[in-house]
């Protein structure tokens, strides 16, 4: 599943084209189902996002950066990047007994992904 995570984020992350938070949302809700995300303040087109079962991920987008985080309902770890530099990496835990959840996956732990390195 970690790699799932870390897929989605990366791929999240290097499809778009700092830092006050404008906007952003939840792309996977942990159900496996796709959403489209709708081009925001650093986006410039929309995207769909794929999502896998049992993966949660938020993103935020403001008009200088863009940042997404996830985790799993089976992890210990959230792992998010954005673009203001560095790579995917661990953002924080989760619950080991919960995995991770909307409680850790969201729009602040988005927010710090956006100029994470």
């Amino acid at each position: 599943m970690m790699k799932k995570t870390l897929l989605l984020a990366g791929l999240l992350a290097s499809v778009l084209s700092s830092v006050a938070y404008a906007g952003g949302a939840q792309i996977c809700a942990g159900n496996g189902v796709s959403k489209t995300v709708t081009k925001g303040e650093y986006t410039k087109r929309d995207f769909s996002a794929k999502c896998s079962a049992n993966i949660t991920s938020h993103y935020a987008d403001t008009t200088l950066a863009f940042g997404v985080v996830a985790g799993s309902s089976k992890g210990k770890n959230i792992f998010g990047g954005g673009t203001g530099g560095g790579g995917i990496k661990s953002m924080g835990t989760c619950d080991l007994a919960a995995g991770c959840t909307t409680t850790e996956v969201n729009a602040t732990s988005a927010g710090l992904a956006l100029t994470a390195s």
